[in-house]
């Protein structure tokens, strides 16, 4: 499913013997669609994950808890509290029959995760298809992404599916083997050279970094109404003032 506003992806899972189901990287705007869907196939959520804390969108995690009593997983280094289970590098979340092993990606954010279902790779923001994520978001690391990409990901098989986290390109899905051996950030790129290069110049057009989403996803997407009314103070000194005339 993709937004359309951010371009960002997510993603449904169910387990057919079950239907226990998961959500990955849901953002809020899109509540209503996931809790159709979920009603029109007859699952019932068991589980939100979050790929890393998110910058371009308020994240659904905590409005679908509300609505489903889902837990929400999200990465140990993630920054993001309020959570029901703090993720590590080789854990597996059940979900009915499905078996998720969780890949610690760092790089685009410190607590950036993948999840590996079968031959299918959730890269979040890890690895996009021809790019990968930015590296000018608060804690981003042009070496660690690097590790991540090159020492992680491309490491499993050329046929495991790769489901990344934007469409930057226009299209949906990809694969280890053709990233690995096309994607233009990678090829012929050293570790060093990758450190220092800023990845936000060559990914094409990027969805806009929100203060608010920022704060908000720090706790599962629910915003602090101390933050909300500080934001709005702020708009508020922006705008110019105004003289109305009333007939």
């Amino acid at each position: 499913m993709r937004d359309e506003a951010t371009g960002a992806f997510s993603y449904l899972a169910g387990c057919a013997r079950t239907g226990a189901a998961l959500l990955i990287d849901p953002v809020v705007s899109q509540t209503p669609l996931y809790l159709g869907m979920l009603a029109e196939l007859g699952l019932h959520l068991e589980w939100v994950l979050e790929t890393h804390l998110h910058a371009d969108h308020i994240t659904a995690a905590d409005s679908l808890r509300e609505w489903t009593h889902a837990r929400i997983a999200v990465g140990g280094r993630s920054g993001i509290s309020d959570a029901d289970r703090l993720l590590d590098d080789g854990d597996e979340i059940a979900c009915g029959d499905l078996r998720l092993r969780v890949l610690a990606t760092p790089g685009h954010t410190p607590g950036c995760l993948s999840f590996l279902w079968d031959d299918r790779l959730f890269s979040g923001d890890s690895l996009l298809i021809g790019a990968c994520g930015r590296t000018d978001e608060p804690g981003s690391n042009g070496a660690c992404l690097y590790d991540s990409v090159v020492r992680r990901l491309f490491v499993l098989a050329d046929e495991t599916l790769v489901y990344p986290g934007h469409c930057l390109s226009g299209r949906r899905v990809s694969s280890i083997g053709e990233e690995r051996e096309s994607n233009p950030l990678f090829q012929d790129a050293s570790r060093d050279s990758f450190a220092t290069f800023k990845t936000t110049l060559s990914t094409g057009a990027q969805p806009d970094i929100l203060p608010l989403a920022l704060e908000a996803n720090r706790h599962c997407g629910r915003l602090l109404k101390t933050e909300a009314l500080k934001q709005r103070r702020v708009s508020a000194r922006k705008q110019p003032c105004a003289n109305h005339q009333y007939e």
